[in-house]
């Protein structure tokens, strides 16, 4: 059969069953195991297309056209930042180092006339990256001072399938993508991951916690589940650094 959507196979001798996955980047992952056939594999996708394209669909409406495309540089691009929508500008300037202002009315990248716009991207997500690690170690002082806790290091990343992550030995890592999303959204995996201190799990005791720092936790929480998936949209690239998948099913 002609899938009406590109696939991609993957045999994981690990696996234990076959899987249907629609990832963020909206590719569709056929999982197979060792004990499946590809024919058995692709049988089973066949059962599934319409749910395939139902994910496709929801994920379409979950994600700004803008975020499907690579930034133009022509003064009309727009990125969240904080949770709104900023103009992305190109200010041409002779500059022996291109430089990038990350301010609420604008985002402006300064760089000679013929920079390539590849290597503007590169900028843009390099300082974007650099100014979510400085907001991450703000929040990370200011919530751990409340909850009388001790972190020990920060790592920022483009992680597939987690906003934040905490180690016992109080390591911490969070996406750089949390910079796009609104503030409070940002502070919410914060505190979850600093309430993984005491709490390494998600029992009634770490819910209380988080609930005692941020009431609300939950308005955020939602966010990130129904809109999160759009931030890994924006200045995505392919390959290992693709997200997670959004939805999957097994057979």
């Amino acid at each position: 059969m002609q899938f009406p959507f590109p696939i991609q196979e993957r045999v994981n001798p690990k696996a234990r069953y076959i899987r249907v996955a629609v990832n963020a980047s909206g590719e569709v992952v056929l999982t197979i195991p060792r004990y499946a056939t590809k024919a058995e594999a692709r049988a089973f996708l066949v059962s599934r297309v319409d749910w395939v394209r139902e994910q496709l669909a929801l994920l379409a409406s979950r994600t700004p056209e803008a975020a499907r495309r690579p930034l133009r540089w022509d003064d009309a691009d727009l990125l969240p930042l904080r949770g709104a929508e900023t103009p992305v500008l190109w200010s041409r300037a002779s500059l022996a180092r291109p430089q990038v202002r990350l301010l609420p009315e604008a985002i402006t990248v300064f760089a000679p006339h013929d920079t390539r716009r590849e290597l503007l991207t590169r900028l843009l997500k390099k300082a974007l990256i650099n100014e979510a690690r400085l907001e991450a170690e703000d929040l990370l002082n200011r919530e751990a001072h409340r909850l009388g806790l001790r972190w020990s290091e920060l790592r920022i990343g483009d992680p597939r399938a987690q906003w934040g992550s905490c180690t016992r030995e109080g390591v911490i890592s969070l996406s750089w993508r949390l910079l796009l999303a609104p503030p409070e959204v940002f502070r919410y995996v914060v505190i979850h991951e600093l309430c993984h201190l005491p709490h390494p799990d998600h029992s009634p005791r770490f819910w209380a916690l988080v609930a005692q720092q941020m009431p609300d936790w939950a308005e955020h929480r939602d966010w990130l589940k129904h809109r999160g998936v759009g931030l890994h949209r924006w200045l995505a690239q392919s390959g290992a650094e693709a997200p997670a998948p959004q939805a999957d099913l097994f057979g």
